[in-house]
């Protein structure tokens, strides 16, 4: 069986396969024995004994690991679960609000954004005019301006990114 372990930061594969062990690929000489009538579980790895104890920390696959007295937060998966839940996150949206971009092409008739400007939820920051009507661009959340990209006078293409914003 193929887990994925990610302990302080650091990502591992751990592979059982009866009693062979692999971690990362290489070959590691383990056993696991328990104590009776207690949570401690003595790790044999190679000539070195370490005492365990872990407990379940609310989601699944998470534990809290004490070893030897240190204590460790830990995510142990098995490698599917882990593939799903890494593609969850990376097609979850970006958090803050979006950059404001231009919505069909046109001109930039005026610009109502500076930098560093808070800029409350429907505010105003661009004007666009596009077939013959000017359209006020807003702010889809209250945001800090960190770069303005729009000149008035000049032409923009559908998707460029006029205003860019950060969360306050």
């Amino acid at each position: 069986m193929k887990y994925i372990v990610d302990v302080s930061g650091r990502r591992l594969t751990v592979e059982l396969d009866g009693t062979e062990v692999r971690v990362d690929g290489a070959l590691v000489s383990a056993s696991l024995e328990t104590v009776p009538g207690t949570p401690v579980r003595l790790l044999r790895v190679g000539d070195t004994v370490h005492r365990v104890v872990a407990r379940r920390d609310g989601a699944r696959g998470a534990y809290r690991v004490g070893v030897d007295g240190w204590q460790f937060s830990t995510d142990a998966l098995d490698a599917r679960t882990r593939a799903i839940r890494d593609l969850a996150a990376a097609s979850q949206a970006a958090s803050g609000p979006a950059p404001l971009v231009a919505p069909m092409p046109g001109l930039v008739v005026r610009v109502l954004a500076e930098v560093g400007a808070e800029v409350a939820a429907g505010q105003a920051l661009v004007v666009v005019e596009a077939m013959k009507m000017e359209n006020e661009l807003r702010a889809s959340a209250a945001a800090r301006i960190t770069a303005v990209h729009a000149v008035a006078g000049t032409a923009v293409e559908k998707g460029m990114v006029l205003v860019e914003l950060a969360a306050l």
